[in-house]
């Protein structure tokens, strides 16, 4: 027999689940887009590879890319979001209970709802960026290499094969446990 959940069951998902806030989202597939946007400079500039002429080779990439970037982000924010709220509860539980101090009318449970959400709040944006600097950094080390290595093949080639090899593979090293 299927259990009807309400509204308040509802809330409390939403509140304890680890989906990314519109915050997070709009941070994560921002930075997606940018960081698969920026090595076509590298191939136009550095490898002449003409822009206009691939312009619809250089598009197609860009989204995969950013769709694999995005997924990274996602994939390694998740358990450190646990890490840093862990780390971070006792700071924001002082700063809230100082706040708290002043305002003598506020009962426990609302103040430790308030020290859960700052806490949710703090852990989903530190977490986020943390995973945006990582993936980065591990997606333009991979991109790089695989680019100098595969210089003498056609431009095309080239981009193609760096541009999925390094967007994939950090993906890929995203979803492992011992990641971060």
């Amino acid at each position: 027999m299927p259990v009807k959940i309400t509204k308040e069951d509802e809330l409390l998902l939403e509140k304890y689940s680890q989906a990314a806030s519109k915050k997070s989202s709009n941070l994560i597939y921002g930075n997606a887009i940018l960081i698969s946007v920026i090595p076509i400079w590298l191939f136009s500039r550095v490898h002449d590879l003409p822009l206009i002429s691939n312009a619809i080779l250089y598009a197609i990439i860009s989204v995969c890319s950013a769709f694999l970037m995005g997924y990274a982000y996602n994939s390694s924010k998740a358990p450190l979001m646990e890490r840093v709220a862990s780390r971070r509860s006792d700071a924001i539980t002082r700063e809230i209970s100082g706040q708290s101090a002043k305002d003598k009318k506020i009962s426990k449970k609302e103040r430790d709802d308030a020290v859960r959400d700052r806490t949710r709040e703090v852990a989903d944006y530190e977490s986020t960026t943390y995973s945006i600097f990582y993936n980065n950094c591990v997606f333009l080390l991979i991109l790089l290499v695989v680019s100098m290595v595969l210089q003498r093949f056609s431009g095309q080639a080239s981009y193609f094969i760096s541009m999925v090899l390094a967007s994939g593979l950090t993906a890929f090293l995203s979803t492992g446990k011992g990641s971060l």
